[in-house]
């Protein structure tokens, strides 16, 4: 059998290995048309923060160890250009010559990725950058290093803008801003869990200029500054910009040769990844793939998904495949380093909800990393969503400077394997003081939510207390706490002295109680609905108001 696999990286790299694992005879050529076929890209941005200092350290296989190890035809600097279904061949292009030829094929493998959105390319100059290769990593590098611009403006608030925000900052006197079109950074999150994100950025001297869409910018006439044009009007100057405005997906080999893709340019497939096709196939940043929550079509470029992808590919050419190994859609499963901190999160969010009219419940919790009497705990903020009326779980952000990796993927399985609060109070999980606590916070996320279904409380958002006409809220912490800060209006009691001041109540009306994090109140609310009174909990508590107001 001859394959052809058209892109490396993720995808088509991975795809290759796998296929001549499952058949030693096959004729394999990759074709990539930059010089690396395989590389971190994910490492791009701390590339250019120094942090991986070597280029080489992100380059997992050259043409030349990956051709001898897998006895496959790498041929780097070579772009496919056209694919003739009827004949079944490809028409490739050799970058440095300019000759072209056909290459046959049994079966075609489509890994073109994603390029980067750019809406300035009419822009020549060396000072507007985007990201994408080791050699665009590279050349940002030697750019910061030798011109040393003062002031660098990142258009885009996505994980690379974020990420490169962070590295940009080992620059000294760098003065660095974020324009982002959005009301938020990172799309993914819920405008509250994005605000504590705008807040730790701020801290580290990040200028933010949130629903601040760019449309344009131009060069000096000396060509020392940038001028860059809002939306607004607001004209801002820089020295270097960095576009990461997001991505879309590289299919127009796909479209010429006429296999079906979406309105937004993504290639159809089916579970096995074979285009309109069949002896076609397509994967990662390229493709439309199923949210595995919502059931419905999704665009969700990462690498974990297209390596899972290529797996399938390679299996169903070699005709090992069972319903079992086919994908079955993608959960959207992400972690981001942000300075001292980590946001990880994975399912869907309240957006999503929203927009296809999902029902949900929001549960916020604040637990620590591990046992607090062993040094060095530290607080996490977990918001998920679940279902109201299975408490299967929908979705979970996670934030913290400890354990944020591990509690996320707990409930990135959970999600795909469709549990339940019932099931995640019932994981037994890994415990010693120094990593977690006898209930670990999922145990405590499962607890939270069984709770509430089974009508012991009520619970209900900041978000949904602020649209409430003269709300009637009662603050159950300590008197230093509320004495620090407070919610204007609230009724103080403390919650030790909560049973012997029930008459100041007023059970006419329901009460929103809050303390720190949400378990004061969650017991308070306990005492409260069984002496009359109608009670919701403010889920998150004041801490969560505090990292998100």
């Amino acid at each position: 059998m001859k394959i052809i696999v058209v892109g490396g990286v993720a995808g088509g790299a991975t795809t290759v290995a796998r296929l001549r694992r499952l058949d030693e005879h096959a004729q394999i050529i990759l074709f990539e048309r930059g010089n690396h076929i395989s590389f971190a890209n994910c490492g791009l941005p701390y590339y250019i923060g120094d942090v991986i200092q070597n280029k080489e350290e992100l380059l997992l296989q050259t043409p030349k160890s990956f051709q001898n190890r897998f006895g496959v035809e790498v041929r780097v600097g070579q772009e496919v250009i056209q694919i003739n279904r009827t004949q079944k061949t490809v028409v490739v292009k050799q970058l440095q010559t300019g000759k072209v030829y056909e290459e046959s094929y049994e079966k075609l493998v489509l890994s073109p990725g994603a390029e980067p959105i750019n809406p300035f390319q009419n822009l020549k100059t060396d000072k507007v950058r985007t990201l994408r290769s080791v050699d665009d990593a590279v050349s940002i590098k030697d750019f910061l290093e030798k011109q040393r611009p003062k002031k660098v403006a990142i258009i885009g608030g996505g994980y690379i803008g974020v990420e490169m925000a962070e590295n940009l900052s080992k620059y000294e006197k760098m003065e660095i801003a974020i324009l982002e079109k959005a009301n938020h950074l990172i799309a993914p999150l819920d405008e509250d869990m994005a605000n504590i994100i705008h807040k730790n950025l701020q801290k580290h001297g990040v200028k933010l200029y949130l629903n601040c869409g760019v449309e344009a910018i131009e060069e000096s006439k000396n060509g020392a500054k940038l001028k860059l044009t809002l939306e607004n009007n607001q004209i801002l100057e820089a020295d270097f910009v960095i576009l990461s405005i997001g991505v879309k997906p590289e299919t127009t080999l796909a479209r010429q040769c006429g296999l079906t893709v979406n309105q937004k340019g993504s290639i159809l497939v089916n579970e096995w990844m074979q285009t309109s096709d069949p002896d076609i196939y397509a994967l990662g940043d390229a493709v439309q793939v199923t949210n595995y929550v919502t059931k419905l079509p999704a665009y969700i470029p990462l690498a974990g998904p297209a390596n899972k992808q290529a797996r399938v590919v390679a299996n169903h050419i070699c005709n090992i495949a069972h319903q079992n190994t086919s994908y079955q859609g993608t959960v959207g499963s992400s972690i981001l380093k942000i300075y001292e901190y980590t946001l990880g999160m994975t399912g869907i969010n309240e957006a999503t909800c929203k927009v296809y009219q999902l029902p949900y419940r929001v549960i916020i919790l604040s637990p620590y990393s591990h046992a607090t009497y062993y040094p060095g705990a530290t607080l996490l903020t977990i918001k998920a969503l679940y279902e109201p009326k299975t408490g299967k779980l929908l979705g979970a952000q996670v934030w913290g400077k400890n354990s944020v990796d591990k509690i996320t993927d707990i409930l990135a399985t959970a999600i795909r394997m469709d549990m339940t609060a019932y099931d995640l109070e019932q994981l037994e999980l890994c415990y010693a003081p120094p990593f977690s606590s006898a209930k670990s916070p999922v145990n405590l996320l499962g607890n939270a939510i069984e709770n509430e279904l089974n009508g012991l409380v009520e619970t209900i958002t900041w978000e949904e207390v602020e649209k409430q006409e003269n709300p009637y809220i009662l603050d159950v912490r300590t008197k230093e706490e509320y004495e620090s800060s407070h919610i204007a209006g609230a009724v103080f009691i403390p919650l030790d002295e909560l049973r012997q001041n029930l008459a100041k109540l007023e059970k006419d009306k329901t009460i929103l109680v809050y303390c720190h994090t949400g378990l004061r109140s969650y017991l308070a609310c306990r005492i409260l609905n069984q002496n009359g009174f109608s009670t919701k909990n403010i889920t998150g508590g004041y801490s969560f108001y505090k990292q998100t107001h």
